[in-house]
């Protein structure tokens, strides 16, 4: 059975000092969103993510191997201090990292918004621990409301019910709340009205994502992807959309606004309308590594230097250089054969 190897992290020499200002890339985006996996396991087997008959026998990371929560806090803090404002939480399933919450209240002594991506199935009896430690928002990934269509999608017997009521506790512990539905054609694009209809009106935001070509197992293939524009006509014309202005530059999501006032939705449309032009985003994966790209072939290993002993300002300069020298644009450039491509899988590198 096929085994899927997380990718050899590049080393490089010691990088120059940053000189300071403000750190951009070779196309002039600015680091603002740090995204940090904590673990690559996960008690689901979702199909687009993390299947099953490849990730049956999968070896997962020892222990040792992982950062500890003093190391993820400390790299952590130097990223602050080069411009990033806010930090995202992702796995594998983030929730099954015992004790998450102790993190949690490290990275929100740094002062800059703490979110956390997961799929519910945890949420609910750590979601007070996880509001008193500082967590501003949780996002949960819901595929369909329908309970044969979810099961299948997340090939581990978990029930729709389950989830939304992880996402009522999370609401009622005071954590605002937004649901991500991953949408591929023939398998739950039935459910998009339905989905929205759901949330219409509760405060919480459900976001519609195209089925992208994340890591090399989950079979994907352009036929699979239904596109934004499709999404926002479907529901459209039931309920009539209206664009909103980003949040910040560099947003993911696309935002529509229901005219009726009933609140909002959104879209990320990876695939047909490509953002990379604006992607502020870093990734620091379970174990140590730098990917300045969803969709990498290698990344940067910063844990050698952390347990090696480096300073406060040699990992200031490594992760700057990095920064520096980041010329991606995959989803602009992508086509049926860079899809192909062996690249870094999302239970490793978070979504």
């Amino acid at each position: 059975m096929k085994n899927v190897i997380p990718l050899v992290p590049e080393r490089r020499a010691a990088a120059a000092p940053f000189a300071g200002g403000k750190l951009v890339d070779t196309r002039a985006r600015p680091m603002r969103d740090l995204r940090i996996s904590v673990t690559d396991r996960c008690n689901f087997r979702c199909v687009y993510c993390m299947p099953r008959e490849v990730f049956e026998q999968h070896q997962f990371l020892p222990h040792g191997a992982i950062l500890t929560f003093e190391e993820i806090a400390r790299l952590a803090r130097v990223f602050v201090g080069l411009g990033v404002e806010k930090i995202r939480l992702t796995g594998g399933e983030p929730l099954v990292r015992r004790d998450l919450h102790r993190l949690v209240a490290m990275l929100a002594e740094l002062a800059v918004e703490i979110t956390l991506t997961t799929n519910g199935s945890l949420l609910a009896r750590q979601a007070k621990a996880l509001k008193a430690a500082g967590l501003d928002r949780v996002t949960v990934s819901l595929d369909s409301l329908d309970d044969a269509t979810f099961k299948a999608m997340n090939d581990a017997d978990y029930p729709v019910a389950k989830v939304i009521e992880a996402i009522d506790v999370a609401a009622a512990e005071g954590l605002p709340v937004k649901i991500n539905t991953v949408v591929k054609r023939g398998v739950n694009d039935q459910d998009i009205v339905r989905m929205a209809e759901r949330w219409r009106g509760t405060g919480h935001i459900v976001r519609f994502i195209e089925y992208m070509d994340v890591g090399s197992s989950n079979g994907w293939v352009m036929d699979d992807v239904v596109p934004s524009a499709e999404v926002v006509r479907r529901i459209s014309t039931r309920w009539p959309l209206v664009p909103v202005e980003p949040n910040h530059a560099g947003e993911v999501a696309e935002r529509w606004r229901y005219v009726d006032g009933a609140g909002e939705i959104g879209v990320i449309s990876s695939v047909t309308q490509a953002f990379c032009s604006s992607c502020n985003r870093m990734r620091l994966s379970t174990e140590g590594s730098l990917f300045t790209c969803l969709f990498a072939q290698s990344g940067h290993d910063l844990k050698s230097l952390v347990r090696g002993g480096a300073s406060d300002e040699q990992l200031r300069n490594e992760i700057a250089a990095v920064w520096q020298r980041r010329d991606d644009r995959y989803s602009e450039i992508r086509t049926d054969a860079t899809a192909k491509q062996r690249k870094v899988e999302m239970s490793y590198i978070g979504g």
